[in-house]
């Protein structure tokens, strides 16, 4: 690591920007930890600024919230989804931006203030969020069951690659076209979000926050975010609303970690691979999420949750007890369930072209196939290019970061392995552009490689 300099009371700053590349996202936790103990970043209030294909901002389900004041015993505990939220309730983190592609769609857009603390009956953590995000998972309390709440000011932001003017629909791919048409007319039927406060009824104060129409695009018109692509010269003007909107959240001169992980670029669902489509499809309907009607009181939450939760538990000991014994007793007996007899075509169509099927792997599987797909979009180069062009418009109108994170997520096939080296280069290219010297950590392979 380069050598730094100390300032008194103020954060130490590093000669050169680190940037610390790892393959498993979850594994970048332990330098961002590091930073915080050399004192590069403050002990609380971080931003972290977060460009991915997936928000990561999921909870592990039946971990002791305490856990994360063992920050050793934390890192064992976490993965790819699970890792960013916990470092909210350690009171790390106060404000994330997920910055993601026009296909991955799973939180709704805009300004999400809610709290996460540690659930009294459980003393797991949970959220009062009741994004469909959240509900799927289990994990949504309402606030007087939380202890130690901490507020959390997400913002989701939508970001759209440069498209040079000889392009055309054909060279960005069918998939994200759709994708933006698709989000386009559910926009226009929703009409205007409305804004909403993020404070607490207990006489707690936490921060106000206004919907997505007050705030993300104030000064920029739905059509415009919305847009695919568009020429440089009117993204860089967006990119640049956009910037100084994130300044206006982001507070003065505080520290921030710049977190990039490379399936923003070109993203797939490993598990599409794994199974047939009809095994996926039935996947989809054992794991179906009954959404609660947008104006549900809490105790019609509560019941979802409560319900959701359920059937999750019902799914985990079915595929554990088919781990045991997948004979046909065992099968039937759990297909007999309600909602669960198309698990004996599943395991069926399984075992005639597998030897030993996976079925932990498989309740994993299931675990993505809730309210909507894991996104899936392996993009062009001129896709890519235009993706990394709008990522460096907006980062050379924000500060620059305290460290940068960079996570490969190509072993486990979420970043397409033929893909990510060439996006690696690219996304560090980025970084030499706008930073200049960088000290790049990486940690992906064996030992410890600075460059």
């Amino acid at each position: 690591m380069s050598s730094t300099t100390q300032q008194p009371h103020r954060l130490r700053k590093y000669n050169d920007l680190p940037v610390w590349v790892v393959e498993d996202h979850h594994d970048v936790l332990p330098f961002i930890y590091r930073a915080i103990g050399s004192k590069h970043l403050p002990g609380s209030n971080i931003s972290f600024i977060h460009f991915d294909s997936h928000p990561d901002l999921l909870i592990p389900v039946n971990m002791s919230a305490d856990t994360v004041f063992d920050k050793e015993a934390l890192f064992s505990e976490l993965s790819i989804e699970n890792w960013i939220m916990p470092v909210v309730y350690a009171g790390h983190f106060s404000r994330v931006f997920w910055i993601h592609p026009v296909w991955a769609q799973q939180i709704k857009e805009g300004k999400h203030c809610f709290l996460v603390g540690k659930d009294k009956s459980t003393t797991t953590i949970r959220v009062t969020s009741t994004d469909d995000y959240f509900l799927s998972d289990g994990l949504y309390v309402p606030e007087e069951q939380l202890e130690n709440p901490k507020s959390l000011h997400l913002e989701v932001i939508q970001l759209n690659p440069v498209r040079e003017p000889a392009w055309t629909d054909t060279d960005l791919g069918e998939s994200a076209t759709k994708k933006l048409k698709l989000a386009q007319s559910e926009e226009a039927a929703a009409g205007p979000t409305s804004t909403f406060q993020c404070a607490s009824s207990k006489g707690i104060a936490y921060p106000i926050c206004e919907g997505v129409e007050g705030g993300l695009r104030k000064g920029i018109s739905s059509k415009d975010s919305m847009e695919t692509c568009t020429d440089a010269s009117t993204l860089s003007s967006q990119n640049t609303k956009l910037a100084k909107y994130i300044l206006q959240v982001l507070v003065e001169g505080d520290a921030y970690v710049l977190d990039i992980d490379l399936d923003f670029f070109s993203v797939k669902n490993p598990f599409k691979e794994m199974y047939s489509q009809d095994e996926y499809k039935i996947l989809t309907e054992l794991y179906s999420f009954k959404r609660p009607s947008p104006d549900s009181l809490e105790e019609a939450l509560v019941d979802c949750v409560e319900n959701r939760v359920r059937q999750l538990e019902d799914l985990e000991a079915a595929f554990a007890d088919l781990c045991e014994d997948d004979g046909e007793e065992t099968l039937q007996r759990w297909a007999s369930n309600p909602g669960m007899s198309s698990l004996v075509q599943l395991v069926h169509s399984l075992k005639t072209r597998m030897e030993a099927p996976d079925y932990e792997m498989i309740h994993q599987a299931g675990l993505t196939c809730d309210y909507a797909e894991l996104p899936h979009h392996v993009s062009s180069e001129m896709e890519i290019e235009g993706l990394l062009q709008s990522m460096k418009q907006l980062l050379k109108d924000l500060p620059k970061p305290t460290l940068v994170t960079l996570a490969r997520s190509s072993l486990d096939d979420y970043c397409p392995s033929e893909q990510v080296n060439f996006i690696q280069e690219k996304v560090l290219g980025v970084l030499r552009s706008l930073f200049g010297t960088l000290d790049v950590h990486l940690e992906f392979s064996t030992g410890s490689s600075s460059v």
